[in-house]
This record gives C-alpha cells, sequence and structure tokens, in this order.
C-alpha cells in the first residue's frame, strides 16, 4: 500500500472522529492529526464545518496551527510560534518532513546548506540520516544523496495540500503546459509529414535513377551488338566453319591402331 492509500484511511477517521465534536474537545483531534507519523494532508479536516467554528474562539490557535501543517514550513512556525500551541516532537518532525515536500516542490536539487538552515540541522551527517530515516523510509520522497555536490537530488516527492489562491495558479501553469503540448504535437505531426514526403521522393528518385542505368545498359549491349556485326559480319557462321576445321584435323591427327597379323 503506497503513501497516498495510507493517507485515505486516516483523513476518513479524522475527518469522522471530527465531526462529531465541537470545540475544545477538537484542539485534541488536531494535536492527534498533526502527530500522525502516516498524515501529511490535512485540507479535508479544514473544511469540516465545526472545525471552521474555531475561528475566533479561544480555541482558534487550534485552527491556525491545523492551517501551518496544511500549508507552513518549520521556519514559518518559528516566526510565529508564540502564537500558536507548543509542539511536542512528533509534531516538530512531521513539520520538518512537510518542510522537505515544499522545497520539493520548487526545486528537485535541494543543497545541503539549505535544508540545514530550514529544518535547523547542525551538521550533514544529522541531514542525511534524517533524509534516509524521516523522508525516503517513510516513503514521502524518494531521490540521491549527493554527498560530492553537498545535495539532494530529489527523483519524488509527495504533494501537500493547495495553499489558498494557490489552484488559480496551477490552473494557468496547467493551461500553459497544455498549449505548449499542443504545439509540440502539432510540430512532431508536421516534421512526420516531412519524413514521409522525403521518403516517397526519395524512393522516387531510386526508381528513376534504377531505369536510367537499365536504360544505359541496355544502350551498351546494342551498340555491343552492332559494332560486332559490322567488324566481323557473318560471324557466328565463321565460328561454325572453323568448329568443323577443328573436328578434322583432330581426326586426321589421331594416332591410327595397328593390326597385328594372325599367326
Amino acid at each position: 500500500m503506497d503513501i497516498e492509500d495510507r493517507q485515505a484511511e486516516h483523513i476518513d477517521y479524522f475527518v469522522k472522529n471530527a465531526s462529531t465534536l465541537k470545540g475544545p474537545a477538537l484542539a485534541n483531534v488536531v494535536v492527534e492529526a498533526t502527530s500522525h507519523p502516516s498524515l501529511f494532508a490535512f485540507s479535508e479536516i479544514l473544511a469540516i464545518p465545526s472545525v471552521l467554528e474555531l475561528e475566533g474562539t479561544k480555541n482558534s490557535a487550534f485552527l491556525d496551527l491545523l492551517r501551518m501543517f496544511a500549508h507552513g514550513t518549520w521556519s514559518e512556525y518559528k516566526n510565529v510560534a508564540g502564537h500558536l500551541p507548543q509542539l511536542v516532537p512528533d509534531q516538530v518532525l512531521k513539520l520538518k518532513q512537510l518542510t522537505v515536500l515544499t522545497l520539493a516542490e520548487t526545486n528537485k536539487v535541494l543543497p545541503y546548506d539549505t535544508l540545514m538552515q530550514e529544518l535547523d540541522v547542525s551538521n550533514v551527517r544529522q541531514l542525511e540520516d534524517f533524509l534516509i530515516n524521516d523522508c525516503m523510509y517513510v516513503g514521502i520522497v524518494r531521490g540521491k544523496l549527493n554527498q560530492l555536490r553537498r545535495c539532494f537530488e530529489v527523483q519524488f516527492a509527495a504533494g501537500r495540500d493547495i495553499r489558498p489562491g494557490q489552484l488559480v495558479s496551477m490552473i494557468d501553469i496547467l493551461g500553459n503546459w497544455l498549449a505548449t503540448s499542443d504545439n509540440l504535437l502539432v510540430s512532431i505531426q508536421e516534421k512526420i509529414k516531412w519524413a514521409d514526403t522525403m521518403g516517397e521522393i526519395d524512393q522516387k528518385h531510386k526508381k528513376e535513377a534504377e531505369e536510367k542505368v537499365e536504360e544505359k545498359v541496355e544502350e551498351v549491349k546494342k551498340t555491343l551488338s552492332m559494332k560486332a556485326d559490322i567488324d566481323y559480319p557473318g560471324h557466328e557462321e565463321n565460328f561454325s566453319e572453323l568448329d568443323g576445321v577443328m573436328d578434322y584435323d583432330q581426326d586426321r591427327n589421331r594416332p591410327k591402331r595397328r593390326r597385328h597379323p594372325i599367326g
């Protein structure tokens, strides 16, 4: 079962649980969801009416915390940590994992220095252990640790929740990609058509060349035949007579068998 399938089960559980609660009771659900080791998407929980009703109440900080895990990063959390509930270790780990996913959205080569700064990691060994054990092993990213270049080369990264306003940008990006793909397809079709045309022309030239060669061969044959008739008139008959003379000479020169008298 891949990470998307596992998340679907967990999301369904938390959505059903949160839908039956109100007010302060939702705080525990938020903490549990943001601490869960296999949950990395929170937009469905954010869309629950009872969760949205936390806005403007004394528990609104938990709604802000849930939004931070849906869209934010570790460095963004630190900037507003004084206005949000204090994180437990599992939440800290989760937010740092989500930070890697956010960085991987815009760049497939992540320098070690950038990662260490964003994740508050003091050395390369700790960073690589985090990427291997807490990211790649979990299944949220795949990639290569390039120690020579001091970077993490991302091959796959799980998607995060869409930020408010990000949907319009994504539609524009997909629209541009579709237009580019259409133009590329037209260009490929034109090149295929051009290649087919050139192939037909090449075959036509080849056939014409072969026909010209055959004509030349026939002309040479005719020329040689005419020349032979002029230089050696009746050469076919002469050859026949010559063959007869040669046969006669051979017979005359053939040794005769002696007859011995019968004693």
